[in-house]
C-alpha cells in the first residue's frame, strides 16, 4: 500500500510516523518545504514539491492534515483522482463550504478524523448504547479541557470554540446515542485572555443538546484547565450508567480519595488520545483495502458542522437554535 501526506504540523507529523508503519511507501508533503524534508528524512517517506505532485505519484490513499482553509480543495482534488481520503475536521472552515463539499464529493471513500470513535472507552460506551445495556436513554454529557489555550493566531483562524473544539463533543454524543441533534442552546463566557473577545470567541462555552427522540445532551468545553487534558463521556439510561475517561491520568482531584486518580494527569490531547489517532489511520487503511467502509463520512461530518454552526448561533443570539434552521 502505498499512501501520501499532505500538512505536516504538529498532527501531521504524528501521523506520519503512525502511516509509515502502515504503508509499504509513504509520499509527504508541506507547504514549508524544509519541514518536508526534515519529516521525509525522520520516516524514510519520499517527499512531493506540492499536493499536486504528491497525488500524481500513484498513491492508493491520501491523509489531509493541512491547515482547515485548504481542506475543501484538497478534499475535492483527492476525490477527483479516484483517491480515498482521509481528512482532519473539519471539512470546512464554515457551514455553506461544508455543505457544497458534501455535495461535490458525495458518496466516494472518504473519512473524516473524529479520533474519539477510535478511543476503547468511548467505543465500549457506544457498545453498551447498541446492545440496550443501559435502557432509554435520557442523559448523555461531554467534557474537553484544554490545559491552556493556543496562541492568538491560531484563535484568529479557527473559527470559533464550537466549530474548533466542541465539534469533538458533538460528534461523539451525536455517534454514541445514534441519534440527531434537533435543538442547541450555548452560552459562552471569557474569563481569560483578552483576544478571544478580539474575535468574537469564548474561552469557555457549554451546550445543551436535544435530540430527535428526546435524549438531552451536555457539552462543556474550555480552554482553561490548570490540571491536565481532561477529556470524558457520561452515558445514562434507565437501567445502567457508563463513562468514559475515568482513568488514572484524569485531571481532576476527587475529593475525599487521595487513591484515585493516580496520576500523573494527561497533560496533551496526544498524551490521552494516541491510541485513538493510531487507530483511526488503521481503520483509514482499511478502507484503503477496500475491507471495510468509512467509519466517519462526510454525512457525519456535515451533521456535526450543522450542531458547530448552531451552537454559534445561539451563543451570540441567545437562544434556542434548531438545527434545522442553519
Amino acid at each position: 500500500m502505498r499512501l501520501g501526506l499532505i500538512g505536516l504540523g504538529r498532527i501531521g507529523a504524528f501521523h506520519a510516523r503512525t502511516l509509515s508503519g502502515l504503508a509499504d511507501s509513504l509520499v509527504v508533503t508541506d507547504a514549508v518545504p524544509a519541514v518536508a524534508a526534515e519529516v521525509g528524512a525522520r520516516v524514510g517517506a519520499e517527499v512531493a514539491d506540492s499536493p499536486e505532485k504528491l497525488l500524481a505519484a500513484g498513491i492508493d490513499g491520501v491523509v489531509i492534515a493541512a491547515a482547515t482553509a485548504a481542506h475543501p480543495e484538497l478534499l475535492r482534488a483527492a476525490v477527483d483522482a479516484g483517491i480515498p481520503t482521509f481528512c482532519e475536521k473539519p471539512l470546512a472552515a464554515d457551514l455553506a463550504d461544508a455543505v457544497a463539499v458534501a455535495r461535490q464529493v458525495g458518496d466516494a471513500p472518504v473519512q473524516i478524523g473524529y479520533p474519539r470513535r477510535f478511543d476503547p472507552a468511548f467505543a465500549a460506551c457506544r457498545a453498551a448504547v447498541v446492545a440496550g445495556e443501559l435502557g432509554t436513554l435520557h442523559t448523555v454529557r461531554s467534557t474537553t479541557l484544554d490545559p491552556a489555550p493556543p496562541p492568538e493566531a491560531y484563535i484568529a483562524t479557527s473559527g470559533g470554540i464550537f466549530r474548533d473544539c466542541a465539534v469533538h463533543d458533538f460528534d461523539a454524543v451525536r455517534w454514541v446515542v445514534g441519534r440527531e441533534v434537533a435543538e442547541v442552546y450555548a452560552v459562552g463566557a471569557n474569563r481569560g485572555a483578552d483576544f478571544f473577545a478580539t474575535y468574537d470567541d469564548v474561552a469557555s462555552a457549554s451546550v445543551l443538546l436535544t435530540f430527535d427522540d428526546g435524549t438531552i445532551g451536555v457539552v462543556s468545553v474550555s480552554r482553561y484547565n490548570a490540571r491536565g487534558y481532561d477529556v470524558r463521556l457520561e452515558v445514562h439510561g434507565s437501567d445502567d450508567a457508563i463513562a468514559a475517561g475515568l482513568d488514572d491520568g484524569l485531571p481532576l482531584r476527587a475529593a475525599g480519595n487521595d487513591r484515585f486518580p493516580a496520576g500523573p494527569p494527561h497533560g496533551f490531547f496526544m498524551d490521552r488520545l494516541t491510541a485513538a489517532f493510531r487507530a483511526e489511520l488503521g481503520a483509514f487503511a482499511d478502507l484503503v483495502a477496500g475491507r471495510a467502509p468509512s467509519p466517519c463520512t462526510v454525512t457525519d461530518a456535515l451533521a456535526v458542522a450543522r450542531i458547530a454552526e448552531a451552537a454559534t448561533v445561539s451563543q451570540r443570539e441567545h437562544r434556542p437554535v434548531r438545527t434545522d434552521e442553519v
